[in-house]
């Protein structure tokens, strides 16, 4: 899946959206986490200070002052301070389970909000940029920039606060202790500042980089398994396995970068973290020369330094964290902005049931901007289907038979000209109510991996057994499924591939005898199938058409003989009409295409 640069939006509007579309619905849980997130760090620099009091107390003898307002007098520090320490750390402890068990559920609830829209955007997207762009770079966000989203805004957030917090308090402590010396200390924060700048450019162009070859991963992994026939056969398995090979190199490429700016930004802030700690050792040397500094004073300063430095880290590789997320959300907000140009008019009426005329007047259509010289797929297409005909569309191959069918139920919409329902533009008309009238059976139909009952009733969920049973039976469906180990709930396989062609044709032919819709569109719907196949399917989908406006699609022209009319599709024109005698007598395009097929013994009877 496509999507904007990276760098193309700026943080601010990003980090806003992501608040108002996942984390403010979860405010409560947030808001919890993020105070549990507080108690931690704090915690965590409250038990780092308390080394003062410890080694003055409990070495050196001495009456001790706790956060200046508890007084341990000489001889109670071995009772008091380990008191405190584990009270504290039960604090902590506390805080961190709830941190953690609230972020957990949170972040997961993000992932599958995210999930479920993307799933939605791409159902939902327009049959064209479908097909411009290959569903492994949907795979891909939904499973790799929706867990860099949620790794942001729930763990990277809660925690970031956390180590900000910790790294806040420990220099309120240190300041409290010794300011001057804190003075020293924050000489140090431009020049980290400083390396989290650079690497987190480093880090955020690379992770641009995986995430696109991520998608073209998934693409390459799901282009193989579905082309593992043709694989196998022209004996491509190695040559296969080197070009998903380029692709892991080129995705590795990109995942090393950022992941050694992530590492490499840690020991840069430590370096200048290390320059910091022996200038302070050597002020702290100084001042305990003159007794301005007590041993515990001067380890508890060590300690928080340290604890200071160790979050600084943790802020320094949350800050990369954060950036992965904002590069994913990026990606994810231009996939869901991206509307489909099939919509359903604000104004749009509904369709009343009962019988229909479908007609095309004056329709041209091309896919996409037509350049200079090119022509479109349909040029001035007139045809109409009234109740109870059947129209047979025929002519060579690429000629636009099969996007005449694709313009009914508005997978496209015309360029010019338009399509009617008994009279009435389809695009005035609400676009659940116009598919729910048109019922389609293809050449390759679509089973479900559910159970063979379920895929029946895929367009009428509430239908029960026995009108799946019925529609069954008048595809001639039923005798076969009864068959099967379980019957009805025989699952189909993948793609329906644990099914021969034929009953798969039959299943969706029984799908659309329950649909029970006024309009039929069938496109090449037998010309996969042996004879004895065809043979079932011819007469399961003559008694489908039986009072339905009928549009059909073929190259057999032995299936369209019968037909009320048939239009001559050729280079995107209506070219004849008529009935099969009437097109043979004209001695035309349709005459010479029987004249072919009676030569190759198909259909039998032809004559030119």
């Amino acid at each position: 899946m496509s999507a904007p640069d990276a760098s193309s939006r700026p943080a601010r509007p990003l980090l806003g959206r992501i608040w108002r579309d996942y984390l403010s619905r979860h405010k409560a849980a947030l808001g919890l986490s993020m105070l549990c997130a507080a108690v931690v760090g704090i915690m965590a620099a409250t038990v780092l200070q308390l080394l003062e009091p410890a080694i003055d107390g409990l070495f050196l003898g001495k009456a001790v002052t706790i956060w200046g307002v508890i007084t341990v007098p000489p001889g109670r520090a071995l009772l008091w301070i380990p008191l405190i320490i584990v009270g504290a750390g039960l604090i902590w402890t506390v805080a961190a389970l709830g941190q953690a068990a609230l972020v957990n559920r949170l972040g997961h609830g993000i992932v599958g909000d995210i999930q479920i829209k993307l799933f939605g955007a791409m159902i939902r997207a327009d049959l064209a940029r479908l097909r411009a762009q290959h569903s492994g770079g949907f795979v891909s966000s939904v499973l790799f920039d929706a867990n860099l989203v949620r790794e942001a805004f729930t763990n990277g957030m809660v925690n970031y606060t956390q180590h900000a917090l910790t790294l806040i308090a420990v220099i309120a402590y240190m300041a409290w202790s010794d300011w001057r010396l804190t003075l020293i200390v924050l000489l140090g924060a431009p020049l980290i500042a400083l390396v989290i700048r650079r690497f987190g450019k480093r880090m955020k162009k690379a992770t641009t980089g995986a995430m696109v070859e991520t998608g073209n991963l998934s693409t390459a992994l799901m282009e193989n398994l579905d082309g593992v026939r043709l694989i196998k056969i022209e004996n491509r398995e190695d040559a296969e396995q080197a070009r998903v090979g380029e692709v892991v190199g080129r995705r590795q490429r990109h995942v090393i970068k950022s992941a050694d700016a992530r590492a490499f930004a840690g020991p840069m802030s430590n370096l200048v973290a290390m320059i910091v700690v022996a200038a302070v050792m050597a002020y702290a040397g100084w001042q305990a020369r003159d007794g301005a500094m007590t041993v515990g004073a001067f380890a508890a300063y060590i300690g928080l330094l340290m604890a200071a430095g160790q979050s600084l880290r943790q802020v320094t590789n949350l800050q990369t964290v954060m950036s992965e997320g904002l590069t994913a959300a990026d990606r994810l907000f231009g996939a869901l902005d991206i509307q489909p140009e099939i919509r359903e008019a604000p104004d749009a009426e509904p369709l009343p049931h009962g019988p229909v005329t479908v007609a095309l007047e004056g329709v041209s259509f091309a896919y996409g901007p037509l350049s200079e010289g090119s022509a479109p797929t349909l040029s001035e297409v007139e045809l109409v289907v009234r109740p109870g005909e059947t129209v047979a569309l025929v002519g060579p191959s690429g000629g636009g038979k099969s996007t005449i069918l694709s313009l009914l139920p508005r997978f496209y919409d015309v360029t010019a000209g338009r399509v009617t329902i008994n009279g009435r533009d389809i695009r005035e008309l609400k676009l659940a109510d116009l598919r729910d009238r048109i019922a389609l059976v293809t050449q390759e139909p679509f089973l479900f991996d559910d159970t063979l009952a379920a895929n029946i009733a895929y367009g009428r969920p509430g239908a029960t057994q026995d009108q799946i049973e019925d529609a069954a039976r008048a595809a001639a469906a039923h005798e076969f499924i009864s068959a099967l180990p379980d019957g009805y709930q025989t699952r189909a396989g993948e793609a329906g591939l644990r099914l021969s062609g034929g009953q798969r044709q039959r299943v969706a032919i029984a799908r659309a005898f329950l649909k029970d819709a006024p309009i039929l569109l069938l496109d090449e719907a037998t010309s996969a199938l042996d004879t004895e196949s065809e043979a079932l399917v011819q007469a399961a989908l003559e008694r489908l058409m039986e009072g339905r406006a009928t549009l059909m699609i073929a190259h057999r022209l032995s299936t369209v003989q019968n037909a009320d009319r048939i239009y001559v599709i050729s280079a995107g024109r209506v070219v004849e009409q008529g009935s099969h005698a009437d097109l043979v007598a004209q001695k035309g395009l349709y005459s010479r295409l029987a004249r072919s097929q009676a030569l190759d013994g198909q259909p039998a009877g032809v004559v030119a």
